[in-house]
């Protein structure tokens, strides 16, 4: 059946909308910079040049020990389950660590700060890590039984403990999912359920902004929820915030809770050999949010995903062995896994670990940690970076510190926040890396060598080393660079960091990335099957790429993506709630933030306490950082004659923007009583937001399109 002219309209491609900005002047690499830098060499961009794909990406594999080499560099032969360096055997934890003892056994691979500035910082020796990582991994084969591809779920805050867990589990071929300690027991426990994970890794408690927060209590609500999905949970490991000390209120389940450091004691001193991996085993999963309520577990490989993480490291965040570098992200997203865990390990770096908020006690918290311990290198995100330019704008100048490479990373910065960055926090000496990917690329898509390429504020840059991207609009043609169109960007070629498979949707992930622009169902040639990142685009005449946002059904919260049937499912658990969507609105801080609409079933009035209700709904199932800024209760929502709710009508009511045409929905009468009850509430409370920029409101506009 063909779609209605309201559905027609809301599935037009942003290629279809001229899109207008100043282009903003570069600024050329640092001198300081040029002459150290791993990427000098202006020839290493031709031999990642297309005409040498794939066989470029051997110069990031062969960073790597192989146990034994492969024999075939990119096996295309079930496209697009691509496999990478198909025949060769390696392991991970050896990479990251052991091989690493030879030089460099008592440098520190991991200096972790605590919170509270009163408590010690402790460091953490590559042979220091070798003994943790090695007692770690016999308590897992032994008292937990597991075994090569098995599966076991982490719920951990930002403590050394967590790379301990990710790499004993390497080490054995055990998968590992981290769940980012924010998120609640309920969307634990549907990933627990999915991975089919029969252990769960957990801690009692953390600090955050200053509060020690329990953390135990979801470990509980993790395993009710996996139960009702049909998984259950053996044995659950409770790290102590402080050995010896429970900070938690939640009661420790005889026969399954288990204080780990209680019997750790019985494997002191043990060691496990590493076990050698084909190239295609999978590593780890790491669920991302898609506009359906079940998760995405985004499976990587070992062989494809440490080459990446290890090239991409030292060529685009330009680490070196001998550099302290310290990446301000939660390693319970890919930014950690590939850029805190992996990535500096694999390059035998020294890396910073901060448990808590950028911003406690005080803005000047994250410079005197970086003057402290001699951080020349900083990884952040835009939210951060907004935060700190916010409370501390002059901060930065306090202190007796100098970056050489700064990068940014999660969603697009704005050009006068890149300035603030460049010239107050990297005192104009630094190098800006702004990076755009995703969880499902393992690594950077687009993003400069800091050494060799002009940074542009607002861009990301080129595509990154090997990396092809195309910009398509609805059907397949090609977006030129210069000619201020936006459309959906691609990557026409593989690359060793891309997701192998959505565990257990392999059908889901062939719809999700590649059906929509895939020109031949039937071919094996890598060149027929483009990967659609979700993301528009604009490419300037110089080749630099601007990201201008999500094109499907999820809100880039603070650089994590949140999917907003996620949100609306939470809401619906509401008894009162009868319809919900969620839509993002502009935020000064997180960039965008989830407003939620709810309808309520038939004969119940609106008031404050179903508005508590659904919040609390949605921190319970999926996390507070999910958690709606505004909550409005509206008597209808505006619907094609299909009944689809228009989520582009409320995302402008919300945003004060254009709300586009509504003659063809069922009950366009509904925009206007919606729009004087929202907009006149925020203009009485003083709410109302910044004028958006083009691309935030074409962003706006075209909010709505799913999976």
């Amino acid at each position: 059946m063909a779609a209605e002219p309201e559905e027609q309209e809301n599935q037009l491609s942003e290629a279809q909308i001229a899109v207008h900005w100043r282009e903003e002047e570069t600024y050329p690499p640092p001198d300081s910079l040029i002459g150290q830098a791993n990427a000098a060499d202006p020839a290493i961009i031709e031999r990642f040049g297309e005409d040498h794909f794939p066989d470029c990406f051997t110069e990031y594999a062969d960073l790597l020990t192989w146990d034994t080499p492969w024999d075939t560099v990119l096996d295309t032969s079930r496209p697009p389950f691509w496999k990478w360096f198909v025949g060769g055997r390696l392991n991970a934890s050896y990479n990251c660590v052991d091989r690493h003892l030879a030089t460099s056994r008592n440098k520190a691979a991991f200096i972790w700060v605590p919170e509270p500035e009163d408590q010690a910082t402790q460091t953490i020796t590559y042979q220091e890590l070798y003994r943790k990582v090695n007692e770690f991994a016999a308590l897992l084969q032994d008292y937990c039984g597991l075994a090569t591809g098995d599966r076991i779920t982490f719920h951990l805050p930002m403590v050394p403990e967590l790379p301990v867990a990710m790499l004993a589990c390497a080490r054995l071929g055990v998968i590992h999912s981290e769940v980012f300690g924010g998120f609640s027991g309920t969307a634990c426990g549907d990933r627990i359920a999915d991975s089919g994970s029969r252990i769960l890794i957990t801690m009692d408690s953390y600090y955050r902004g200053g509060t020690l927060v329990d953390h135990k209590v979801k470990a509980d609500e993790a395993i009710e929820a996996a139960r009702k999905l049909g998984q259950e949970v053996d044995k659950v490991l409770v790290w102590r915030r402080t050995p010896g000390q429970y900070a938690s209120k939640s009661p420790m389940v005889e026969g399954r809770d288990v204080f780990v450091d209680e019997i750790l004691g019985d494997y002191r001193g043990k060691s496990v050999p590493p076990v050698s991996m084909p190239a295609e085993a999978p590593l780890f999963l790491m669920y991302s949010s898609g506009t359906t309520g079940r998760p995405k577990g985004c499976e990587h490989s070992t062989g494809g995903y440490l080459s990446y993480v290890a090239g991409t490291s030292k060529y685009h965040l330009d680490i070196h062995p001998e550099d302290t570098y310290w990446c301000a992200a939660d390693i319970g997203w890919i930014t950690g896994h590939s850029y805190i865990v992996y990535g500096p390990l694999l390059l035998g770096t020294t890396s910073v670990l901060y448990e808590g908020v950028p911003v406690y006690p005080d803005a000047g918290r994250c410079w005197r940690i970086a003057e402290r311990l001699g951080v020349n290198i900083f990884h952040t995100a835009p939210t951060t970076i907004r935060m700190l330019r916010k409370v501390g704008p002059e901060e930065p100048r306090k202190y007796d510190y100098q970056f050489k490479v700064m990068t940014t990373v999660g969603e697009p910065i704005e050009p006068e926040v890149w300035r603030w960055y460049y010239q107050e926090v990297g005192k104009g000496r630094a190098a800006i890396v702004d990076t755009w990917w995703l969880t499902e690329t393992g690594g950077f898509l687009g993003t400069t060598l800091p050494a060799l390429q002009p940074m542009k504020p607002g861009s990301c840059g080129p595509g990154a080393l090997g990396i092809h991207p195309v910009i398509y609009d609805e059907d397949r043609n090609t977006v030129e660079a210069g000619s201020g169109r936006a459309g959906n960007i691609c990557i026409r070629n593989p690359w060793p960091g891309v997701l192998q498979t959505i565990w257990g949707q392999p059908e889901r992930f062939v719809d999700v990335y590649y059906r929509k622009y895939c020109a031949d169902p039937d071919s094996k040639d890598w060149h027929d099957w483009p990967f659609l990142c979700g993301d528009g685009a604009v490419q300037a005449a110089d080749g630099y790429y601007r990201i201008l946002g999500r094109i499907d059904d999820v809100i880039n919260v603070a650089g994590h993506r949140l999917g907003t049937k996620e949100i609306e499912s939470a809401a619906l658990t509401v008894e009162e709630i009868a319809e919900a969507a969620a839509v993002p609105a502009v935020d000064e801080i997180r960039g965008r933030v989830p407003e939620l609409y709810v309808a309520l079933k038939p004969g119940l009035r609106a008031g404050p306490d179903i508005e508590q209700k659904v919040t609390a709904a949605i921190e319970r199932e999926i996390g507070k950082i999910a958690r709606p800024a505004r909550v409005w209760i509206v008597p209808d929502m505006p619907k094609t004659r299909s009944g689809k709710i228009m989520r582009r009508v409320i995302a402008g009511i919300s945003n004060f923007t254009d709300v586009g045409d509504i003659s063809t929905l069922a009950n366009p009468e509904i925009v206007d009583e919606i729009r004087h009850f929202v907009q006149g509430d925020k203009l009485a409370k003083g709410e109302v937001p910044r004028e958006l920029s083009p691309q935030e409101a074409e962003e706006i506009r075209n909010f709505g399109k799913t999976e």
